[in-house]
Parts: structure tokens; sequence; C-alpha cells
């Protein structure tokens, strides 16, 4: 069989730690020598294996395509160097082709090799292995939002100013944001208004507008959903909100905590009033969808006490539109959950390859986080340097300062580095073990916890739930697959051999 080659990196830090393309190509090269794989190709590039567009990675998939009546051996590093996004559709293309005896694919490192003769164990350790590796790459940040963390660590503000501020340029080129004076009194007025009570959203818009609250530059009056927004945001007592997290800025506060929290109140018991929403709980509630129409499987409760689901039909024209209990649904999804209890023995062996692929990301992290304090040490070896040129008189102090300045910029950009890859080695080995605990109890768990807890599990362990009759399909999520695909085979550890041995 021929070999293809795939060698990638994506930060510094893997070139520094033992990841290198050349350390890559020599283990990659030995593998096929001792396989007798004659290697055919070789791609290797520079570039992430998590962004969306890989270019270099898709010459690999035409490749392939330009060879239909070949089978290759795909050849990676680890897991890791074949995707860190267990959602990129070129992981399922290739996925498929294995399982379709088209390529093989092998993985030196984690001694891994994905045929449709591999056993369901090693389906979960390749499942596994991407699932947490991406877990492992969210956790770890490039330099690029490190950066922009850093930012609103410091209080700054990315992007345009919020009606009622103004972005400006200072004198020495650096970027601000202060008080548009022509609109901040009309801010706080806003917040002042509403607090009182006697005003709703619409009603308010109307106001303002009269006031003279514009939109700037354009000066186009603002409209109601713009007052909601206003009134929501808690940048104007101090405070910016991004991603659900909340930093202190440093810019001039237009209103107190006092008035902003007031206000909040204001909202809250006005949607009480106005707002009703039904508070049963229902499990399956948005996450089904109609297999002929492809609309949502709306609940109804009948005789007051009976929930029952059945398509929406918003289209008017489905043929699929019957009703059944939620009790037959909780059957269908708890007979599945059942599988994912494993013997013993086949416990023991995904314990064993969590073991070794969590040894192999701590390796990972452990010689990374090195490699960052190496880098740390010798700017802090440079700021002693630097002070000792201050004092003979070697650099001037203006020079001392933009060097320092520049220093302490990357001395916390490292500091962030080794924690995120600290987090993220955590992280790794806790996810794998609550992945391992849960398909344990999965059923127990389900059948004994309430409605919300219910949802929550079915939609950690389960996706893509369609309706098609009375048959409720869906599919589990990797990891889990394999949990299950072991199940259903019935096989046991005595009967699968060399399977579960290590490659050589």
């Amino acid at each position: 069989m021929k070999a293809i080659i795939l060698a990638r990196v994506s930060t510094e830090e893997q070139k520094e730690a033992g990841n290198s393309l050349p350390a890559q190509l020599v283990r990659l090269k030995n593998y096929c020598k001792q396989k007798e794989f004659p290697v055919v190709e070789i791609f290797s590039f520079d570039e992430s294996a998590y962004k969306t567009k890989r270019d270099e990675f898709d010459k690999i998939l035409n490749y392939l395509k330009s060879h239909p009546k070949e089978k290759f051996a795909v050849c990676f590093d680890k897991v890791d160097r074949f995707s860190r996004n267990v959602f990129d559709k070129r992981v399922a293309t290739l996925y498929e082709l294995a399982m379709e005896d088209k390529i093989e694919l092998h993985f030196v490192s984690d001694n891994l090799v994905i045929t449709p003769n591999i056993s369901a164990a090693e389906k979960f350790h390749f499942g596994i292995n991407l699932g947490l590796a991406k877990y492992y790459s969210d956790a770890i940040s490039d330099n690029v939002k490190r950066a922009y963390e850093q930012k609103l660590r410091n209080g700054e503000w990315i992007g345009k100013s919020y009606l009622g501020y103004k972005n400006i340029t200072l004198s020495d080129n650096k970027k601000d944001i202060v008080p548009d004076k022509e609109r901040d009194f009309l801010i706080k007025k806003t917040f002042e208004l509403y607090a009182s009570g006697k005003y709703s959203m619409k009603k308010l818009m109307k106001e303002m507008n009269a006031r003279g609250l514009t939109n700037r530059p354009s000066g186009v009056p603002i409209v109601t959903s713009q007052i909601e927004t206003i009134l929501k945001n808690p940048f104007y007592y101090g405070v910016m909100r991004v991603k659900g997290k909340l930093y202190p800025h440093k810019y001039e506060p237009l209103i107190s905590k006092y008035l902003f929290d007031k206000v909040q109140s204001v909202i809250e018991g006005y949607n009480k009033q106005n707002f009703k929403r039904t508070n049963n709980p229902y499990i399956f509630r948005g996450m089904i969808k109609c297999k002929e129409c492809g609309c949502l499987i709306t609940p109804e409760i009948k005789k007051g006490k009976y929930i029952y689901y059945h398509c929406t039909n918003y289209s008017g024209n489905c043929e699929n539109v019957t009703w059944i209990r939620e009790e037959d649904l909780i059957e269908q999804t708890a007979s599945s959950l059942k599988g994912l209890k494993l013997i013993p023995e086949a416990l023991e062996v995904l314990k064993r390859d969590l073991r070794v692929i969590h040894d192999a990301e701590q390796s990972y992290c452990e010689k990374n986080i090195a490699t960052l304090e190496r880098k740390l040490k010798r700017i802090r070896d440079s700021y002693r340097i630097a002070y000792e040129d201050r004092l003979d008189g070697r650099i001037t102090t203006d020079i001392f300062d933009k060097m320092m300045n520049e220093w302490k910029v990357k001395e916390q950009d490292l500091l962030l580095q080794i924690d995120d890859h600290s987090k993220a080695n955590q992280n790794f080995f806790v996810t794998s073990s609550k992945i391992l605990d849960i398909s344990q109890k999965a059923y127990e768990l389900f059948i004994s916890s309430e409605p919300e807890e219910k949802t929550q599990l079915l939609n950690f362990i389960h996706q893509n739930f369609f309706l098609e009759g009375k048959k409720l399909l869906f599919e589990a999520k990797i990891p889990f697959t394999g949990i299950l695909e072991y199940a259903k085979t019935g096989n046991r550890l005595r009967d699968q051999d060399s399977n579960l041995e290590p490659i050589d």
C-alpha cells in the first residue's frame, strides 16, 4: 500500500516542543519504512487545523479524488494533527473513506489505525481523541485572542464607541473614548425617565427623539430597539459586557450603577406584567424536527395531564402529523442510554486508552509551558540588563521606558498563555473522566432526574433528533458513538485479539 504523509503545525509553541515539522516527518517516514509503505506524497505546512479554510489540507482530498482506484495509507503524527474540530467536513470525509475501505488513516503517535475492521473500542479511542483535542484547542487562545483579552482586562474597549460616546485619536496617535457632549446628557436622561416607571420603550423613544437624541454621525432618529439596547448596556455605568463576561473599563461613566440597577428592576417588572409563558417542563421541547417536512415537533397537554408531541405542520402539507406520548419518546431514548454501560473489562480498556491520551496531552502541555517559561525568564533577565544600561548611561530614560513597556506587554501575554495551557490540561482530564462517568450512569441518571435534567443529559449525549411516524431517530455524539457501537456488536474483549494491542 502506498502512503501519503501529512505534517502540520499551527503555533510557535508546537515548533519548539517536539512537534515541529521536521520532527513529525522523521517519525512518519520511519513508520512508513517500518510498515513498508512507499511514500508517494508528503504534505507539510504551517496552518491551523481549527480554521474553516485550510487550503493546504484540501490538497490531500483533491489528491485522493484524482486517484480513485488506488488505496492509500494517509499518515498523521497524532489525531490533533488531523483536526481539532470534530465538526470539520474534512474529518467526516476522510473517516467515511476509511470506513468504505478506500483509504486507511494512520495516527502514528496515538497507535491508532482507522479501517472498517477496527473495534468499537478503537472507534471510541478515535472519537475521544477528536473530542478532547477540540476541547483542548478551545481552551488555548491564539495570540490575537489573548491580545484582545489583555486589552479587556486593561479596561480598553475594542471598536466603535456606543451612542453617547465618541472615538478620538490623541496627540501620540493612541486611541481613546470620551463622552460625546452633544449626546451624553441625553443618554443619562433616557435612564432617568425610564427609571421613573412612567414610560414604555416606545413612549420613551418618542420622547428622546423630541429631545434631539439622534444617531452619530448620520443624525437619524433612534428607534425603539435602540432604547432597549441602551437601557440594558452596563457600559454606561463603567462595565463592558463581552460574550457574557463583565470587565470594568477605564472611560468616564455617564450614569451611576444605582440608576442602572433601578432601570433593570423596572424592565424586569414590566416583563413580568406583560410576558406570559408556559412553565410546563417539556423534556423534548425544541429538540425534535419532523423527518417529513423539517418543522419542529411541538408539545401539548391533553386532558390537563397527558403530554403529546406532534409536527407543527407549518407548511400545511406534511403527511407525518402523528401524535405521540412523551412517555413513548422517553422509552425510546432511555433504551439507547442503557447501551452506554459497558462490561468491566471493556471499561478498563477505555480507561487505559484515556490514560495514554492524557499522558500524551500532558507531555505536550508541559513542553509548551517549559518553552513559555524560558521566554518569560529571558524577558525578566532583560529588565535587569536594561536597568544597568540606563544607570551606566548606555541608553536614555525614554528608550528604557519604551523597552520596559514593550516587555511588560510580552510578559503579560506569556503569563496568560501559561495560565491557558495549565487550565486546558486540567480541563482535558476532567472532561475525559466526566465522559466515562456519565456513560456508565446515563440510564440511571436519566430515569431518576427531573425533566430539565433529562433535557440536558440528552443534549449532551445525542444529536439530530427527528420524528418519523412514531419512531424517534437520533445519533450519539462523539465519543459516545464508540461505546454504543461496542454494545450493539456484542463483542467481548477476548474476541478482539490484536485489535486492542498497540500498533507496531
